[in-house]
């Protein structure tokens, strides 16, 4: 299987180690490399890989905010998220941006062919060093759906600003990053109320606040 990549990172020498190394790698083609987030998200709409290799920290617009960018867009580009971060809550972001891969940058050119193959194949992939956190996840989800089983009815976007809210972001503030109106939040918040028997703001932000860490 032929796969179509794009690299963003803001380090020319990291960009170029990679591209190097996935150019030996047989049926794998670089269509191009990007400096900061804005010029990832142009060429990615514009070049339409099959996986985008973003790093976290980009000038301009961090990888995750690229990544929400490309799920709002509904792009069928698979995600591949670079961290030199150690960190569960920011792998947590991650797959909740839409990321179908998460490195950490010192395995990068160990696992970056078996990543961008996994990833093109629409599966997920996790730097083995911290595959404990998929696990975690996991384990989180399947014990609030247990206890609240109306999560399952939520739509994704219903989701996504439901997470936003347990980060406590206003309406203004989780409709800016989804890129959609207030009112657009405001509906979602009524419909997850609804479909979660809760009868108030208070009472969404306290649940949403409650179970802040399993629904990351």
């Amino acid at each position: 299987m032929n796969v179509t990549i794009v690299i963003a990172d803001d380090h020319p020498v990291f960009r170029q180690g990679l591209r190097q190394i996935i150019e030996l790698e047989p049926g794998l083609e670089v269509l191009g490399e990007a400096g900061d987030g804005v010029e990832a998200l142009r060429m990615i709409q514009e070049r339409k890989p099959d996986v985008a290799i973003l790093d976290v920290n980009m000038p301009r617009m961090k990888g995750f905010d690229v990544a929400r960018e490309l799920q709002r867009l509904e792009l069928s580009t698979g995600i591949i998220i670079l961290t030199m971060h150690d960190d569960e809550s920011m792998f947590n972001e991650a797959l909740n941006s839409g990321a179908r891969g998460y490195l950490l940058k010192d395995s990068a050119v160990v696992d970056i062919v078996n990543s961008i193959r996994m990833v093109a194949a629409g599966q997920h992939y996790i730097s083995p060093a911290i595959s404990n956190y998929l696990v975690n996840r996991a384990s989180r989800r399947e014990a609030l759906g247990q206890e609240a089983p109306a999560l399952k009815d939520l739509t994704p976007t219903e989701l996504r600003v439901l997470r936003l809210i347990a980060q406590r972001k206003t309406s203004k503030e989780v409709a800016e990053q989804l890129f959609v109106s207030y009112s657009t939040v405001e509906n979602h918040r009524h419909s997850i109320c609804q479909k979660l028997n809760i009868h108030s703001k208070n009472g969404l932000m306290m649940f949403a606040l409650e179970h802040r860490s399993e629904l990351s």
